[in-house]
């Protein structure tokens, strides 16, 4: 029954796997992958590098480790937030199937396209073993691991979905609880010590992660057999006040700086005049109409991360800041889509788009309101890891000095912010569905921010003829980049190929520019026009409700 005959699997299994874009998406992925190697693949025989076998190899294990941890939450996050989303969460609890039985159908049907997308690459991993300088045994671990953090990234997904009551919620923590334990495992799986190595990818890995499968599925099958959500009679507002009775940890104060920023205090009055309403609306209701626990969760668990990372890379190693922003930046690649690619979705969802379009307030003010409460809220959540940033330029010397690369640091920090804002807004006005929104931000993200990087790195290995500031090139559209390419030493004004540093490009003729400039005089340009198209597409939506 929990498998073979269980209605939630085949429901699941019907409804994902026969839709066109799931074959679409397939035959891209593994064509993308045949491509890789083709162009890694040696022209003659002679040619044949078991280090450039190795490097194909640990890219393609990367490449499919950064999917699994990114992928594996876009689908088990929605499974259960999707039942109460379509007010069926409690239709489903009362049918006769177990607790056992819904966690299964739903776990597998969540991985299952996923576990298909990894299956289709070993075909192509193969060929780097025909390259020599790989073993089969190198091969079976890399997929053992793979599989093994799709279940435990599954399952901690699957839980966070059945603690909130949104889909972007449940996404936006999992992601942040998924994050650090995917970074571990790659140092640990990837070290330079053999030993250590399949060590811990055979004797560590899995008992631990069979641990945590059991300590999850026992507290999902507790809250599924007694479930404190339900009852609710479609009521989906939580009254802070009660709220905050119970809460743990961080509690926010509406009247309190800096809680205020992001979350003014309710409006007891009238609204003065030129007030913007949807403004006022999204700040003061919407965001935070589900209760402040996943606000709540997201501050407390990316502060316990920011204080290790604070002392490795800020104090014991001054010249490892652009690391810490990186995380910064992370940070908000995570969390700023959750607050802007909702925020015209969520309209159509709730079947209040038509009634906004047909008000007085016209197209252009409405969509500004949207951006600015998505880019208020995320800039401010951003900003608060940066603490620890300014601390480190006040106590530490060699950053005291380069004063100037702070000031760097924080202006790409709010280009990206207004990046991500912009993109999330864009990608909710063409889409029909908030989850389809979110999984599209996240992959434009993934695209500008962290495929150039990649590429980079992929082209440093085998093609060596292209110089570096075409390589740099190929990077302007990544704040990570960018970040890495502020010199924090003097030394790294020189052409040494092992900084990141001496990151330069040439925009104009016979003036170089580092890829910082160039990121932050392109993004803000990009970010008009896409708000432009933004304009465009809901004053047309805004045209059809006023024909009809």
């Amino acid at each position: 029954m929990i498998l073979r005959d269980n209605p939630v699997l085949i429901r699941e299994l019907l409804v994902n796997l026969r839709s066109p874009r799931a074959f679409l998406l397939q035959f891209v992925y593994v064509a993308f992958l045949g491509v890789m190697v083709y162009f890694a693949w040696p022209a003659t025989e002679g040619q044949v590098s078991s280090g450039a076998a190795q490097r194909l190899f640990d890219l393609f294990f990367l490449g499919q480790f950064f999917l699994v941890a990114l992928v594996a939450p876009t689908f088990a996050a929605g499974s259960i937030t999707g039942e109460k989303e379509r007010k069926t969460y409690e239709m489903l609890l009362a049918s006769p199937l177990t607790p056992t039985s819904i966690l299964v159908g739903k776990l597998l049907s969540s991985l299952t396209y996923l576990i298909i997308l990894i299956v289709s690459s070993l075909p192509l991993i193969i060929l780097c073993f025909l390259l020599g300088g790989i073993l089969l045994s190198e091969i079976a671990r890399a997929y053992l691991i793979l599989i093994l953090a799709a279940g435990t990234f599954g399952l901690l997904s699957l839980a966070c979905s059945s603690y909130f009551g949104r889909t972007s919620s449940a996404l936006v923590v999992s992601y942040l609880v998924i994050l650090p334990l995917a970074i571990l495992c790659v140092i640990l799986t990837r070290t330079n010590d053999t030993v250590l190595r399949d060590f811990v990818s055979i004797a560590v890995l899995p008992p631990w992660c069979l641990t945590i499968w059991a300590v999850v599925v026992i507290a999902l099958n507790r809250r599924l057999l007694r479930p404190p959500d339900v009852g609710s009679e479609g009521k989906e507002v939580v009254d802070e006040e009660q709220e905050m009775k119970y809460a743990i940890g961080v509690v926010i104060d509406r009247d309190l700086f800096p809680d205020k920023l992001f979350a003014p205090a309710k409006r007891t009055d009238l609204m003065p005049d030129g007030t913007n309403p949807v403004l006022d609306k999204e700040l003061r209701s919407e965001i935070f109409s589900q209760g402040t626990l996943m606000l709540r969760v997201v501050i407390q668990v990316s502060m316990i991360l920011s204080i290790p990372l604070m002392a490795v890379l800020l104090f014991l190693r001054p010249e490892n800041a652009a690391y810490y922003v990186s995380y910064v930046l992370t940070f908000n690649m995570l969390v700023g889509p959750v607050f802007s690619a909702g925020s015209i979705t969520q309209e159509r969802e709730r079947q209040t788009l038509n009634l906004l379009l047909t008000t007085l307030l016209r197209p252009g003010k409405i969509v500004f309101a949207k951006l600015i409460a998505a880019l208020r809220v995320s800039t401010v959540l951003t900003f608060l890891l940066t603490e620890q940033l300014f601390l480190a330029y006040i106590l530490i010397p060699e950053l005291r000095d380069r004063w100037w690369t702070l000031i760097i640091y924080l202006a790409i920090i709010a280009t990206t912010c207004l990046a991500t804002s912009t993109i999330g807004l864009f990608c909710s006005a063409i889409s029909r569905k908030t989850s389809v929104a979110m999984i599209l931000t996240y992959m434009t993200l993934l695209f500008l921010f962290v495929g150039p990087v990649g590429l980079r790195w992929y082209l440093q290995g085998f093609a060596g003829g292209i110089s570096e500031d075409r390589l740099s090139a190929f990077t302007v559209t990544s704040p990570f980049s960018s970040a890495f390419s502020i010199p924090m030493k003097s030394s790294q004004y020189s052409t040494n190929e092992q900084t990141t540093g001496s990151l330069v490009m040439r925009l104009i003729p016979g003036i170089n520019l580092p890829v910082w400039a160039v990121f932050l005089l392109g993004y803000p340009p990009f970010c008009l026009i896409l708000f432009g198209c933004t304009y465009v597409a809901f004053r047309y939506r805004w045209w059809r409700a006023g024909g009809t």
